[in-house]
């Protein structure tokens, strides 16, 4: 059955590699476009956002510009082309999603597909979640689905793929080859993907030798086993569906990896992965057209296009629920600089920090001009003064700034959490890995509401699905010490915010916000249970980025 079933999805060869291959003719194929979420599990972006993509990457450039060292710079704003993306930006040099208001990053990834595929049809097969919504598989199990269920198969199994269930299409139940715990598929229209052009080898939705995948076996499913410590990683593994009343999901909706933060090359550099990306980008359409945008070392061509931030609502500034001037929370954290480093970018923004702020047209400010610059006092990272302000004024406005490449935060940060209730206790049954001790028991209570003016949309209900949720940790001296820091987060409203379910998609609901949280008691299956050794100092970890340290406890 695999060999019957693997062929159906191809892949353009990598930047950097020839993009044309000896007895690979053109073919027709169709992009589609997939982010990466805290679990290693790529999932595909509707066909109507790959479209934009590709689409804003063939466009003529009409903003910002670099010099010097032949790279494009490039931004994609996804709000354009999904309004519940607003937050979200693809920077297409490293190939990294960025969210303005919090700084996240996840990788993003190019695939292309043979044109008959699922892919091409718009078909999208997806499993059932706690919450009743629907989930869809990364675009290889779609594509492969596909092919068994027109082939006439009865039943498939997916190990070869990298996911430890199988799926029955005659009852359209997916059953986890472990657990035995079932649930339910199904195959859906949706809009197709974007036609495109594949020059390179195929590659198949079955374990594959293409340039693209040989490039990149690292970034596969990652397990249990692996998940909570990001080093000595596997080159593929299996990994289980994470349940939404298990898992810990970000408001981005887009998946979160926390212990795998990009590095920075210097004090002062931008977070800046990898320009010579292992994904291939799409051509300049035409025989000996001239390129849209600046012409990257490896041929690929990239328009530069600003990142699109919502101009500041006035009303939203006065209801804001600190009555900090956002211009003086700017000016209290940056010193200006009397000379821009020519040779530095403003990662907000993506212009040269000698030229002027992205944002002049859409951040009103008297008292900034446009080509200033500043420089934050502890880390030192540089940015226009301006960009720095439109951010501040986009997010909680709550007096806090944080640096959007290192992550150090200025002041006490504050969230968006909604009212509810937080309730703790103790009993002597014991967590896996930790038998010396009980366990504490944490029930989260938040009732559906209205937003008010820090959340996304001010005035309309949101919902509050899953709860009461309940955590657990070990009744020792670590688990007390994450225990009291988590109160802290609680009291700061960090724990939970209104956005939108990476699980369901639903908007307007209060979901998990980046400090994970264990959730089951006696298996690890999902991740989100015990054994976990390292999970007690990741948590610790994800409070200290969100700027809860001991150093709280002593206030």
């Amino acid at each position: 059955m695999a060999a019957a079933l693997g062929a159906g999805s191809g892949s353009a060869g990598p930047p950097g590699l020839p993009n044309s291959v000896p007895g690979h003719a053109a073919l027709p194929a169709v992009a589609v476009w997939e982010w990466q979420d805290e679990f290693g599990r790529w999932r595909p972006y509707r066909g109507s956002v790959c479209s934009f993509i590709e689409q804003a990457l063939q466009a003529p450039a009409q903003k910002g510009r670099r010099s010097g060292t032949g790279l494009a710079s490039s931004s994609i704003p996804l709000g354009q082309a999904d309004a519940t993306l607003a937050p979200y930006v693809i920077d297409i040099p490293s190939l990294m999603q960025f969210r303005q208001d919090t700084g996240t990053m996840r990788s993003v990834r190019r695939h292309l597909f043979a044109q008959d595929s699922a892919a091409g049809q718009g078909i999208v097969w997806e499993w059932q979640n706690d919450e009743g919504g629907w989930s869809p598989y990364e675009m290889k199990v779609c594509v492969f689905l596909e092919q068994a269920f027109t082939h006439g198969l009865r039943h498939v199994d997916l190990s070869s793929l990298g996911y430890n269930y199988d799926i029955d299409f005659v009852s359209l139940v997916q059953t986890n080859k472990t657990s035995r715990f079932r649930r339910g598929i199904q195959r859906r229209m949706d809009t197709p993907y974007p036609v495109t052009t594949a020059t390179g080898p195929l590659h198949t939705a079955m374990a594959c030798s293409c340039q693209q995948c040989l490039l990149n076996s690292g970034t596969g499913p990652i397990t249990t086993r692996y998940r909570h410590s990001m080093i000595n990683l596997p080159s593929s593994s299996a990994v289980p569906q994470v349940s939404s009343r298990t898992a810990a999901l970000s408001s981005s909706g887009v998946g979160f990896v926390p212990y795998n933060k990009p590095t920075l090359s210097g004090a002062r550099s931008a977070p800046r992965l990898n320009t010579q990306s292992a994904w291939g980008l799409p051509q300049p359409v035409g025989a000996g057209a001239p390129s849209p945008g600046l012409s990257a070392s490896n041929g690929v061509s990239v328009p530069n296009l600003p990142v699109e931030m919502p101009k500041p609502s006035k009303v939203n500034q006065a209801l804001a629920v600190t009555p900090s001037e956002p211009e003086q929370v700017v000016r209290k954290y940056l010193e200006e600089l009397r000379g821009a480093p020519a040779d530095e970018d403003c990662i907000i923004c993506m212009e040269k920090l000698a030229s002027p702020s992205g944002y002049s047209d859409a951040c009103e400010c008297k008292t900034i001009k446009p080509e200033a610059v500043g420089q934050l006092t502890k880390c030192q990272h540089a940015f226009h003064l301006l960009c720095v302000l439109a951010m501040y004024a986009n997010g909680n406005k709550d007096g806090s700034l944080q640096c959007p490449s290192c992550k150090t935060i200025y002041g006490e940060k504050t969230g968006t959490q909604p009212k509810g209730k937080m309730e703790v206790s103790t009993f002597t049954q014991s967590l896996p890995g930790h038998q010396d001790c009980g366990t504490i028991q944490i029930v989260y209570s938040i009732s559906r509401g209205i937003q008010g003016p820090e959340h996304p949309n001010p005035g309309m209900p949101y919902t509050a699905r899953g709860f009461p949720r309940y955590c657990y940790l070990p009744d020792n001296e670590k688990g007390r010490k994450v225990l009291d820091l988590l109160r802290v987060a609680w009291k700061r409203r960090l724990i939970f915010t209104v956005g939108t379910s990476s699980t369901t998609g639903e908007s307007n609901t209060v979901v998990w916000n980046e400090i994970h949280h264990k959730t089951e008691m006696d298996t690890n299956l999902s991740g989100h249970g015990y054994p976990d050794p390292n999970y007690l100092d990741n948590v610790l970890a994800e409070l200290a980025a969100q700027g809860v340290t001991e150093a709280c406890l002593r206030q």
